[in-house]
């Protein structure tokens, strides 16, 4: 809906005329942050933010961010009821480290003192942090692994967090779809923390209200691809609508069928897709040469995407193997992506011509519908 009256329905706060959406392709992740980057430049610089990554980046096998979102509950069960969850703390979203830059560069002290991160909650040495575990993976030697996995807001179509909160702070937007939370209404209660399973909300102690992700909707109005999309060197992002048939997020998601929702017991229904990792790191054999099997078990990527991994997996295999050989294969050429504008369809607009607005008003709540 545009603009949610405070006493609409939950369904009718769920409701759009369309659905924005993303597809990721974690074989080309590289773990950059330039994402990550992107959106903490453009969004999360005010007081009480510090600590917020809405677009982030880990290593997977690992805790994530939020630490451990995967284990502490919310989302749905399998009946449709709603899953009980838990509230993240200043340390799982990443604390605000604060450095020694005085003692460092203004006390004189030479080589007697070194910059060193603290705890904006404790004062005393962190003990975890934002990719605290990068790049150690899972995996026996000598065949370890990992790799690297995008995430932020999915926009679920089913949200639970519209269902928790009891204010209607929350709700979609008509015209894309994208969840949004107004600051006027919002109340600080954090249940919407609670009821995300992918923990992709955070709490602003300084105006003691929530916030997440707004998919850069003042750009997507514009026709402008989100800026975590737009600032992928890797070109590993599509964008676009659920509804457009001739784009190729379209094509990879509903044709092709090789791009799948993270965690999808959670039962939200997220318009954030992942094209599988397969086959990046060949694994070795008990005699030490090199197999033509790959190092993540099927059953690892089970647990991220569900039991159609497999089959993509398979398929994206047999459609590489036929590029190799010079046959045709749309899939690949869409995964490739040749032409950087095919990837955002409707949203290919230049930023440079991005109307100005202020990311404090947006933040305080004004023009979300």
């Amino acid at each position: 809906m545009t603009y949610a009256p405070k006493g609409a329905p939950k369904a009718l706060l769920k409701e759009s005329s369309r659905q924005i959406a993303n597809i990721i392709d974690l074989n080309k992740c590289m773990g950059c942050q330039s994402c990550t980057q992107a959106c903490k430049n453009l969004w999360t610089d005010r007081p009480g933010t510090e600590h917020m990554r809405w677009m982030n980046v880990t290593t997977y096998p690992g805790k994530g961010y939020p630490k451990d979102y995967e284990s502490m509950g919310g989302g749905f069960e399998a009946d449709g009821t709603a899953s009980p969850g838990a509230l993240t703390n200043m340390s799982d979203v990443g604390d605000n480290f604060q450095f020694n830059h005085a003692d460092v560069y203004y006390q004189g002290k030479g080589q007697s003192v070194h910059l060193k991160p603290s705890s904006a909650l404790t004062g005393e040495d962190p003990q975890w942090g934002y990719n605290w575990d990068e790049d150690q993976g899972g995996g026996d030697w000598p065949n370890g692994y990992y790799f690297y996995l995008p995430r932020k807001c999915y926009h679920c179509t089913n949200a639970p967090c519209i269902d928790a909160c009891t204010h209607n702070a929350l709700f979609k937007r008509d015209q894309d779809g994208i969840v949004v939370l107004d600051q006027d209404r919002c109340h600080g209660d954090r249940l919407c923390i609670e009821a995300c399973p992918y923990k992709a909300i955070y709490y602003n102690p300084v105006t003691e209200k929530s916030e997440k992700c707004v998919m850069c909707f003042p750009r997507v109005e514009q026709g402008i691809a989100p800026a975590c999309d737009r600032q992928c060197p890797g070109r590993t992002r599509l964008a676009g609508y659920m509804d457009d048939e001739d784009s190729d997020m379209y094509k990879l998601i509903v044709e092709h069928r090789v791009a799948l929702p993270l965690h999808p017991e959670f039962g939200t229904e997220p318009n954030v897709y992942y094209i599988p990792p397969f086959d990046s790191t060949k694994a070795f054999a008990e005699d030490g040469s090199i197999t033509d099997e790959g190092r993540i078990e099927i059953s690892v990527l089970e647990e991220l995407f569900g039991p159609d991994v497999g089959e993509v997996v398979r398929k994206l295999k047999a459609e590489r193997k036929k590029r190799q050989n010079n046959e045709p294969s749309e899939i690949m050429d869409l995964l490739i992506g040749r032409n950087f504008w095919d990837r955002f369809s409707e949203l290919t607009g230049d930023p440079a011509d991005l109307d100005t607005f202020s990311t404090a008003a947006m933040s305080d709540g004004s023009d979300l519908g």
